[in-house]
């Protein structure tokens, strides 16, 4: 019998291996949301088991992250034909043009103004997209940055990876952009949360996860197996988040709630095998049912219930 604390990890056939489940996401109605990044196409799963499958009207569009928007429908970033695509809860779908040619979209999310922000690898700009399909976009300052995932923070801005600039960056919603090396040289992060409270990045090159505050002070966090390549990271909670461990065939987890940093300790770091080898996690995201669902590239995604934290012992 496994202990009390490992979590219940189960894997669910959604497509064939070469279809590429890439991004995953919970939506407004209860379902889970998947990218297939090499099938071209988008699907919707349910808790119980029953998926539905949207083709896009170009099969090598490449949609990569999905995220819901705040008209009810999901909005996901075609990597291939620089598009932005938005699809309803009934599998209408439409898609909208970067202005930037070759712009290369990739991270996308909700922001606090009613619109969609997302990240363009190939052109260091950041675009805001409106649920009308009006573009903006923002010039980053610097050069082959490789923008890559994006989320909203706490302190009303959008923070986003720069995967090549080694950096975290910040923008406002009129624009202002702010950026923060990271510490260690080559972290190249890729996925970036919010607990609530903080910012929180992985360091695919280096094996690590960062926490940023909302004033740009980070710490870092290395893992266990400094060759994991973490790739995705989902807030589970204030000091507390989920990740994918791509190269490690991972799911991981870190709390720095309830740590004592008296006693050296700064974070409480888990890791847990899936149960297919080499099944590549990507997307990772909270569902409706309070479990973590994670997007394997392998054509699977796996359900993984934390198990119930233990009461902790009252003093006298």
């Amino acid at each position: 019998m496994q202990p009390a604390e490992v979590p219940t990890i189960t894997e669910i056939p959604v497509t064939d291996k070469d279809a590429g489940p890439y991004g995953i996401a919970a939506g407004p109605d209860g379902a889970l949301w998947l990218t297939f990044v090499h099938k071209g196409s988008i699907a919707c799963l349910g808790l119980d088991g029953a998926l539905t499958e949207y083709p896009l009207d170009s099969p090598e569009c490449r949609p990569m992250v999905i995220a819901p928007g705040p008209d009810g429908a999901m909005w996901f970033t075609r990597n291939q034909d620089h598009r932005i695509g938005r699809v309803t809860a009934d599998g209408v779908t439409e898609a909208f043009e970067v202005p930037s040619p070759d712009s290369g979209p990739y991270g996308i999310a909700a922001g606090p103004d009613g619109a969609m922000w997302f990240t363009e690898m190939n052109t260091d700009r950041i675009g805001r997209i409106t649920v009308q399909g009006e573009v903006t976009e923002f010039p980053l300052p610097v050069e082959g940055g490789f923008a890559s995932a994006i989320t909203a923070g706490p302190d009303g801005a959008l923070w986003f990876t720069l995967n090549q600039a080694n950096a975290v960056g910040r923008i406002t919603t009129g624009g202002d952009v702010t950026l923060y090396p990271l510490p260690t040289p080559g972290a190249a992060p890729v996925g970036i949360t919010s607990d609530g409270v903080a910012l929180w990045c992985v360091e695919i090159g280096a094996g690590q996860l960062g926490r940023i505050t909302t004033d740009g002070e980070i710490e870092e966090f290395p893992l266990a197996d400094r060759a994991a390549k973490p790739h995705a990271i989902v807030g589970a909670g204030a000091g507390e988040c989920w990740f994918t461990e791509w190269g490690g065939n991972r799911v991981g987890h870190i709390s720095v709630s309830g740590v004592n940093p008296a006693s050296g300790e700064l974070a409480e770091i888990s890791a847990y095998d899936l149960p297919s080898p080499s099944s590549e996690p990507h997307g990772i995201t909270v569902g409706p049912d309070g479990a973590l669902w994670v997007a394997l590239e392998t054509g699977s995604v796996a359900r993984v219930a934390p198990a119930p934290r233990r009461a902790q012992p009252r003093r006298a």
